[in-house]
């Protein structure tokens, strides 16, 4: 528990701020489609690993309690189980795509660069 948070706390820390100093390293805008969606889905995992948090102090605590009872683990204990479990999925799924993004760096129109100066200059040069 104590290392998920060392572990996981630091990260989510550091990798904004790493991921931000290489792009403006690199000369990315943030704006480019794989950026935009990288960032969007490290605030999904996010949300994601919060309530994690907590399942994973529940777990621990029913744990702790059966294993001084010597009582088997409560039905309690494994419905969270499976919630954290069904948490991990999405989670896991957004980090791969996460780093598929940084990899392929793919040309999402959404948020493509060109198009928004386009717009930028349209609206410069009608005000």
């Amino acid at each position: 528990m104590i290392a998920d948070f060392i572990f996981t706390g630091t990260a989510v820390v550091a990798q904004p701020i790493t991921g931000s100093l290489l792009v403006l390293h690199v000369g990315y805008s943030f704006w480019e489609g794989w950026i935009v969606w990288s960032m969007v889905l490290y605030v999904i995992t996010g949300a994601l690993w919060l309530p994690v948090v907590w399942m994973q102090m529940r777990l621990r605590d029913l744990a702790s309690i059966a294993a001084t009872k010597g009582s088997p683990l409560p039905p309690e204990y494994h419905r969270i189980f499976w919630l954290w479990f069904a948490f991990g999925i999405p989670a896991f799924i957004a980090v791969a795509a996460i780093v598929w993004l940084m990899i392929a760096k793919p040309q999402l129109a959404l948020f493509d660069v060109g198009v928004i100066a386009e717009l930028s200059w349209t609206l410069k040069s009608v005000a």
